[in-house]
């Protein structure tokens, strides 16, 4: 990977890892659907700010449609989900999970987009179900069935954050390609309509105390919006166009580590041999999954003869 796309990854792995963090300290307080749609709002105001300054045209080019469907794919399911997850799992634990994505995406390839399954993805798929068992039996956190919803929703975002990395491809990347800010503008902007709606009816319904908000949330969740998204996402969708989808999707290799590093750091989150073990079978996947394949072994001479005398 070339060194500034390679950067690109490292900041992006570590403004994901943190939004972890962010929302275990903003959820509890302002509840899930209202963090969420903090965060989109936030995110779409931040990307439309960098636009604006930056004096980037908004030509979609016939592709603002697209922007806007993968929106909601990208980013509203996805961070509906770990929001609700945030209720109940500590952060390294969602941010470990994440690390399912490129296996979600190679399940995604296989069965709709023509991608070949090879028996070492076959077994990545495998593996990474196993680290899950792992970090979800064992771990620190009880299971029961607040913990297994919670696992269960970090698993549909992944779902999601898969199937968003072709249909970029397919949707953007293949009609042409569009301004990786754009792009990521057009996906908050979904996300909005999407989110804000559900949140002001969680707030209807459970009114939040102004007091409640202290400055430690408000920074947490400006934190989620402008930097966990709106930067995060215009690096994302920069790295999908320069290397590709499934590269990009690496990034999940990264994201656990820095997202269990700040919940341990910040929060106090215990870490034991469990993160260890799930983490490790979860990256021993991710490389079966992501290897590259074998180049063909050249033919010796006697073969290359006999195939050279066929008619």
């Amino acid at each position: 990977m070339p060194l500034p796309s390679l950067i690109r990854l490292l900041l992006l792995a570590a403004l994901w890892g943190g939004s972890y963090l962010s929302m275990r300290i903003a959820v509890p307080v302002l509840g899930a659907l209202p963090t969420a749609g903090g965060r989109v709002l936030l995110g779409a105001l931040g990307l439309g700010l960098l636009v604006l300054l930056q004096r980037v045209p908004l030509r979609f080019d016939g592709k603002g449609r697209a922007a806007l469907a993968l929106g909601v794919v990208n980013s509203g399911i996805p961070f509906a989900m770990y929001a609700l997850a945030a209720q109940v799992l500590p952060a390294g634990y969602s941010a470990i999970l994440n690390a399912l994505t490129p296996l979600m995406g190679v399940l995604l390839g296989t069965l709709f987009f023509g991608e070949r399954i090879t028996v070492h993805k076959l077994a990545g798929v495998c593996v990474g179900l196993a680290g899950v068992a792992v970090l979800v039996r064992t771990g620190p956190l009880p299971v029961d069935a607040a913990a297994l919803w919670g696992v269960a929703a970090c698993l549909v975002a992944t779902l999601c954050y898969g199937l968003a990395g072709y249909l970029t491809q397919r949707w953007i990347g293949q009609r042409g390609g569009l301004d990786s800010r754009l792009v990521a503008l057009g996906s908050q902007c979904a996300a909005v309509l999407l989110l804000v709606p559900l949140a002001a009816g969680s707030l209807w319904l459970h009114p939040l105390p102004l007091a409640s908000v202290t400055p430690t949330v408000a920074v947490a969740l400006l934190a989620l919006g402008l930097l966990c998204t709106a930067w995060a996402y215009v690096l994302y969708f920069r790295l999908i166009a320069d290397v590709g989808a499934l590269k990009a999707l690496t990034v999940t290799f990264l994201i656990p580590l820095f997202g269990v590093l700040w919940g341990w750091l910040l929060l106090g989150e215990s870490v034991g041999w469990a993160h260890a073990a799930g983490g490790a079978l979860i990256a021993l996947a991710l490389w079966l999954v992501l290897r590259p394949a074998p180049k063909p072994t050249p033919a010796g001479p006697a073969v290359a003869a006999a195939q050279a005398a066929k008619p």
